[in-house]
């Protein structure tokens, strides 16, 4: 198919829905103790089922006529239009002109796909088959470095989509990981990263992937240069090559691929082009851990596991495209998320996992909400008429819990907040005869209920607390919760949380009118980056071009580091 011209965005403040979603908000009263006594199926009304997910909505402060207008909303504003030109290829990042096809990457390699006049599944199968074959070496131990021996370490060079990730899904998914191999991510362009993450490592033994589209981020390039300088050394010194410019090539050809379309500049590294490995302009950084983005995952955990994380994608694209709006989690929970930004001031949304392995889910959510959703224009360039966007955040339970669970229990601010947990874990171990998950679901149950319910002045002077303390002790209860539970945390229900995420966001912006797929935002300050490098470096004429306050800066940093 051939892309069409993008419709311009329906404000949805004009629509009959927002008016009438201001005045329900206006009268609105949360009071979940009541309306669960009154609507004692609340709780089976409002869960569904996602995939392998249960998502239990019932303790968000809606009733059934704020979710009929939500739903009104999301068709006055062509949500399933919208969502069907993204998933038929159509050029619905309009900033860029280009496609939104990341559910592409995970569809079965049988249903064809043609945009733009290119064989989209074709192309998408063929990369897939080339990094399992790559896959498969490193398993093997085909793949040797240059004195014969396996890889036992990889690391992977990259920043933002590039790292976030391949480094939330490595953690997610680590009983997986194939026993002797090990993955290592560098993002950080403060030396320290770098260096940390090299220091103990046998550079025999180790494998670079670096994971840049262009192969010219900056972050990106400079580790890449440092790692290389480090294999260099550390071969050198221990005697595995010659201090040469043939053993320094034959190192980096055996030490290092790339996941890039940026060939030539591949090549220049030392790289052998054959190694590399492609994605393409309709993936955006953030949406890209299941394209060759995440080859570092691939080889950990192998192409079939791999092969199960795509399908659970699939299963939640699926999931989003064909179910009843009224039904559809995404759709839902995107809505939910626009209600509390925009009618009930909410500015953050906490993301609470109960399980230890998706303790880098929220910072992956960060970017992918953030990122996405943090405009100021519509996607036709007109200003937004709306509040948009939210602070995600969050930290896995239960360390959450000791640290920052009192400004959700008691503060001031309405903080929406989405438990997740999985019944089954990784490591089903016991303390004494106690099983210790059961213990710790209690805590992840024990949360949301009391943050729906709360503790009355009444229930707490029941304990016998001294009067004086007892406002202290009341818990106001009408902190909303979304709780989803899986089986266990396979390679699918991890691709089912992310896509479910990626396709909230989506849902948001497109109420809110925005492009959720460019990001312009990290564009200047990249730029003033490298212009005021030179003044960093020593440059009086660059140093004398900045502002007063960046220069008097930049002159205190020289003095420190002399």
């Amino acid at each position: 198919m051939t892309s069409e011209p993008a419709r311009g965005p329906v404000d949805a403040t004009t629509t009959n829905a927002w008016g009438s979603l201001t005045e329900l908000s206006k009268n609105l009263r949360p009071d979940l103790r009541g309306w669960f006594a009154a609507d004692p199926a609340r709780a089976e009304r409002l869960s569904h089922q996602a995939a392998d997910l249960h998502v239990d909505l019932s303790k968000n402060l809606v009733t059934d006529d704020v979710l009929a207008s939500l739903l009104a909303l999301a068709d006055e504003v062509r949500l399933t239009e919208r969502r069907d030109a993204m998933f038929a290829g159509e050029h619905i990042n309009v900033t860029e002109d280009r496609a939104v096809l990341h559910t592409a990457l995970r569809r079965p390699s049988d249903e064809p796909l043609t945009v733009d006049g290119q064989d989209i599944a074709a192309d998408v199968a063929d990369e897939l088959a080339k990094v399992y074959a790559f896959a498969e070496k490193v398993r093997s131990g085909e793949w040797t470095g240059v004195t014969g021996e396996p890889v036992r370490t990889i690391v992977n060079i990259g920043i933002g989509g590039s790292d976030l990730g391949p480094v939330m899904a490595y953690e997610a998914l680590e009983p997986y990981v194939q026993d002797g191999l090990q993955v290592r991510f560098v993002s950080n362009i403060d030396p320290t990263d770098v260096a940390q993450k090299t220091a103990d490592l046998d550079p025999t033994t180790t494998l670079f992937i670096v994971a840049s589209k262009t192969f010219g981020t900056l972050e990106t390039l400079t580790n890449a240069r440092l790692a290389r300088d480090w294999l260099w050394r550390s071969l050198v010194a221990a005697g595995a090559i010659e201090d040469s410019e043939d053993g320094r090539s034959d190192a980096v050809a055996k030490h290092f691929v790339a996941v890039s379309t940026a060939l030539d500049k591949v090549e220049a590294f030392g790289i052998d082009p054959e190694n590399a490995f492609g994605f393409w302009d309709w993936v955006g950084g953030r949406y890209s851990v299941d394209s060759a983005i995440g080859t570092s995952l691939a080889v950990a955990i192998g192409p079939d596991a791999f092969a199960e994380l795509l399908a659970g994608f699939h299963a939640m694209d699926e999931h989003f495209r064909t179910a009843p709006l009224e039904k559809n989690v995404p759709v839902l929970m995107g809505l939910l998320n626009v209600w509390y930004v925009n009618f009930r001031d909410a500015h953050t949304h906490a993301v609470l996992p109960y399980a230890q392995q998706l303790h880098r889910f929220p910072a992956y959510l960060q970017q992918l909400t953030m990122e996405s959703n943090g405009k100021s224009v519509r996607w036709d360039g007109t200003p937004v008429t709306s509040d948009t966007g939210e602070v995600f955040w969050g930290e896995p339970g239960t360390n959450g819990q000791h640290a920052f669970y009192q400004l959700i229990h008691q503060g001031t601010r309405t903080i929406p907040a989405d438990f997740i947990a999985v019944a089954n874990p990784a490591y089903p171990l016991h303390d004494a005869d106690a099983d210790v998950h059961g213990l710790f679901l209690a805590n992840f149950f024990a949360q949301t209920k009391a943050l729906a319910f709360g503790k009355t002045a009444d229930e707490v002077r029941a304990e016998g607390v001294a009067e004086d303390l007892v406002s202290a002790k009341v818990f106001s209860g009408n902190r909303p919760t979304t709780s989803i539970l899986a089986p266990a945390l396979t390679p699918a229900v991890l691709g089912q949380l992310v896509a479910l995420y990626e396709h909230i966001t989506f849902v948001q912006g497109v109420i809110w009118g925005i492009d959720s797929f460019d990001q312009w935002g990290v564009e200047l300050g990249k730029k003033l980056a490298l212009e005021i490098a030179p003044a960093v470096a020593g440059d009086e004429a660059a140093l004398a071009a900045q502002d007063p306050s960046t220069a008097a800066l930049i002159t205190k940093y020289r003095e420190l580091r002399a």
